[in-house]
């Protein structure tokens, strides 16, 4: 597996450039004759997604939204590449961004019927590219020019768009929703969603439910008010409205409980002391009685839908500031929650916030995924926590929450000015990386980091569009940085399989029917696993950090798996951003 993934480094090392930002390797759509000449590609029919198409993606061989379905469990039905043959994969194309800076390249290929739709980071703009996988040529490449952002946590990233009723969807850096002409990328309509001087600022892919757009904002780190919203899919009109943080006088379907002070909770709701001086918060509560409006939460990755209900199921971020929790009484709802909202109307369905009053940065940010458990439907969600939460999709409740799949040390000890070390780290846990779930074995498969902080809180005032954390959380000199892929079982909460890796993991996972499971490493290495026990079966060195979660598709029956790369070069490799695009060899490579 090594020499082959050696060998076809070497092979792609030697392309030739042959059109701006292309690297061609053999023809996808290349047939053998009976005189043994590849026919000539043909140019991809554009399709129309319909709502259909939509809510059947979970058997479609296109890869059709960016969590592949609408339970968002990045499980692609194909098993044309399984354990047997995966280690024959080589890439078959690699297509460069183009951009002109280099950025942490996260986006999640979007396929239909052998068009590729892929984002780059937004350095300095945000640019879309359709890209014929037939004929391996860009269709159309559409850039917007973003206002200056100086704001944009945590990066300038962008993570992949959404396609129906004819159009691709994008938000951008500086805080729009746009509508682009699937055909030819020209704007239809473009929305502002945020300002991106008070720190609002788009990095997701957004969710089309219907004739609606699903969005909401990253910028939690700046004191901004979070929110969940929906746009007329046809003219960009916003439908309905959901803040993440309740008003004091906010109604129960608005998701107020006591404004958001909630329940003043001395421990998480499955019993774990937060070390919370209740007496003193309920004494500053009314000298911070608007700490609210600027009270964060962000909802900055895409949710999951169920189309029998009509329910949204979203992860929600930090409160704002982060660590300094002596000026934001209460138990912040809802920040660090995942919460269920009627997706027709936005109105609060419930909520269970995983950290109250946090003060550790233990966002609940890895999208949620929708799965059948023992026979359940069930939300599951892996936190920054480090622990796994499967909740009842009805009700809200904890079915089971699963063992750690990193290290834990001090958990929810408060920081201090001089310092207090607590595992999970900032980061996590499961950062804003997917998790991805095979709904045969019952298998969550998650990617971990594990980085030993200290939290340090120290006072600091709100001002407008300026990071306000008050507080840091600086690594450990000398301490050892590592990551973990796990396969969870889902019926018991068990950790089935780990294996540990050398950096911290982030990107996000994609399972196959075939038994795999496909994911990077900010190391160049793209690896799949066996989605039973857990072997490396395959790897690919990309030569540039794979921080992005992986798409799989068929185009003419072949199928393919697309991951992006790039960011930071490793050992001087030459491709930048790119987006690689595996498949089996055919006849005669």
């Amino acid at each position: 597996m090594k020499h082959r993934a050696e060998s076809c480094r070497a092979w792609l090392a030697g392309m030739a450039v042959v059109a701006i930002g292309l690297i061609i390797a053999p023809s996808l759509a290349a047939t053998q004759g009976s005189g043994g000449r590849s026919t000539e590609p043909v140019a991809s029919p554009q399709t129309n997604v319909t709502p259909e198409m939509l809510q059947q993606a979970q058997q479609s061989g296109d890869w059709l939204m960016y969590g592949q379905n609408y339970w968002n469990n990045r499980y692609s039905p194909l098993r044309q590449v399984n354990t047997s043959n995966v280690k024959n994969l080589i890439a078959r194309m690699v297509f460069q961004s183009g951009t002109e800076r280099l950025a942490s390249f996260e986006t999640t290929p979007v396929v239909v019927n052998g068009i590729m739709y892929i984002t780059s980071p937004a350095a300095p703009n945000n640019v879309v590219i359709a890209v014929d996988l037939r004929t391996q040529k860009t269709l159309w490449r559409y850039e917007h020019e973003n206002a200056p952002v100086s704001t944009a946590c945590c990066g300038p990233n962008n993570r992949g768009v959404a396609v129906s009723g004819g159009n691709v969807y994008v938000g951008t850096l500086d805080g729009q929703l746009i509508a682009l002409d699937q055909t030819n990328g020209k704007e239809k309509w473009t929305a502002q969603v945020g300002d991106p001087a008070e720190g609002y600022t788009e990095t997701m892919a957004p969710l089309v439910v219907d004739d609606r757009i699903i969005i909401g904002t990253s910028g939690a780190e700046y004191g901004i008010r979070g929110f969940v919203r929906a746009y007329n899919a046809a003219n960009g009109q916003q439908v309905w409205n959901w803040y993440t943080i309740p008003a004091p006088n906010a109604r129960a379907d608005e998701g107020g409980i006591n404004g958001w002070f909630g329940r003043w909770s001395r421990t998480t709701n499955e019993g774990d002391d937060l070390h919370r001086n209740i007496q003193r918060e309920k004494a500053d509560s009314a000298k911070y009685a608007d700490a609210w409006m600027h009270g964060g939460g962000s909802m900055w990755m895409t949710p999951a839908y169920d189309a029998d209900t009509k329910i949204l199921y979203v992860g929600i971020g930090n409160p704002s500031p982060d660590l300094d929790g002596g000026v934001r009484p209460g138990d912040n709802l809802w920040s660090e929650s995942i919460v269920a909202l009627d997706a027709t109307t936005g109105k609060f369905k419930w909520g269970y916030q995983t950290v109250p009053h946090d003060v550790w940065d233990l966002d609940a940010v890895s999208p949620p995924v929708i799965a059948m458990v023992g026979g359940k439907k069930a939300v599951v969600h892996a936190g920054k926590t480090g622990w796994v939460y499967v909740l009842d999709a009805a009700t809200g409740k904890l079915i089971r929450r699963s063992d750690a799949f990193v290290p834990q040390e001090n958990m929810f000890a408060q920081p201090r000015p001089e310092g207090t070390q607590m595992l999970p780290g900032a980061n996590g846990g499961q950062e804003w990386s997917p998790i991805t779930v095979n709904p045969e074995l019952q298998y969550a498969y998650t990617v971990g980091l594990h980085q030993p902080m200290h939290y340090k809180n120290h006072y600091a005032p709100y001002e407008r569009g300026r990071l306000w954390l008050g507080s840091a959380f600086v690594a450990i000199p000398g301490e050892a940085q590592s990551g973990t892929v796990s396969g969870i079982d889902l019926q018991t909460g068990k950790i089935a399989w780990q294996v540990k890796t050398d950096q911290p993991m982030i990107g996000g996972a994609t399972a196959t029917a075939g038994g795999l499971v496909f994911t990077g490493e900010g190391n160049g290495w793209f690896k799949a696993y066996d989605a039973r026990t857990g072997g490396v079966l395959w790897k690919f060195y990309c030569g540039a950090g794979v921080n992005s979660a992986p798409s799989v598709f068929q185009v003419d029956g072949e199928q393919f798996i697309a991951v992006a790369a790039g960011g930071n070069f490793q050992l001087g490799y030459p491709l930048g951003d790119a987006v690689f695009v595996f498949g089996l060899p055919k006849a005669g490579m």
